[in-house]
């Protein structure tokens, strides 16, 4: 499945972007006992060079995954000077396991290394254990909470620091 797949930077709002926010919505909603992501977004976040946002496409031309990145810092919900955010990170369940999400990581961190940014950063929460897993296995670290859902029990935050060599 990973053969084939096409990263394209787009707009937050991009039709394409939507319908898998619309679909990652419903997953949150089903793990967490029917809430979504109420974290407030704007496309102005994603833009280039403060940020970007990702869509993976099949061979077919069908979006079967998503992620993003926006510059933070220093604020009192707990950001720090240089940090990258990673938002929206998903991927289709019929396009899971194949390293899909690995690679769109890797992708918003050059990207996020090349427009400065000292940190990568990221919430996720404790129903999710597969993305826990994969940001573990790519270096991320538990760290201090911060965001909209730092004080919520299930949050679980993630750091990682950007090499710009």
């Amino acid at each position: 499945m990973s053969d084939g797949i096409e990263l394209r930077t787009v707009t937050y709002d991009h039709p394409d972007a939507v319908k898998l926010n619309d679909e990652v919505q419903i997953e949150y909603q089903q793990r967490y006992q029917g809430e979504g992501d109420a974290t407030w977004l704007d496309p102005a976040m994603f833009e280039p060079p403060r940020g970007r946002y990702l869509l993976a496409y099949d061979a077919d031309g069908a979006p079967v995954g998503s992620g993003g990145w926006r510059s933070q810092d220093r604020n009192d919900e707990g950001y720090s000077d240089g940090d990258a955010e990673i938002k929206r990170m998903y991927v289709i369940p019929r396009a899971r396991g194949v390293g899909l999400a690995r690679r769109i990581l890797a992708e918003l961190e050059a990207d996020a290394t090349a427009a400065g940014r000292t940190r990568m950063v990221l919430e996720t929460g404790d129903q999710q254990p597969e993305a826990i897993a994969l940001y573990l296995s790519a270096g991320y670290e538990m760290c201090p909470k911060f965001g909209y859902y730092r004080e919520y029990d299930s949050s679980r935050c993630m750091a990682k620091p950007l090499d710009p060599r």
